[in-house]
């Protein structure tokens, strides 16, 4: 049915979409790229120390490129070179803080 025109109707929403939408795909992609970039820096060191600081360094140059893909490239690859470090990070930290536990000595040092 079409309006009679007796009451005022509401004028059209407007829609919004993002210039630049994140895909599956793309994040995938980052994920896959930043994992194995890691692991390579990961495997460059010789022992504990070594290994994590390696990790804390490919995951900062890493983190980098994360900033300069959100800003002038494609943020959903962005998105996966984030993830991967953050849980590359996080698996550190623990790697160390079990390390700390077991043997009371702190291996960073």
């Amino acid at each position: 049915m079409t309006p009679s025109g007796l009451f005022p109707g509401a004028p059209p929403r407007r829609a919004y979409r993002e210039p630049h939408p994140v895909r599956s795909w793309a994040v995938l992609a980052g994920i896959g790229a930043a994992g194995a970039w890691l692991v390579l820096f990961t495997l460059l060191g010789t022992d504990l120390p070594s290994h994590i600081w390696w990790l804390l360094t490919g995951g900062g140059l890493a983190w980098a490129g994360a900033l300069g893909l959100a800003r002038f490239g494609d943020r959903g690859v962005a998105v996966g070179v984030a993830v991967a470090t953050a849980f590359a990070w996080a698996t550190g930290a623990g790697i160390v803080t079990l390390y700390w536990i077991v043997t009371a000595d702190w291996p960073l040092w």
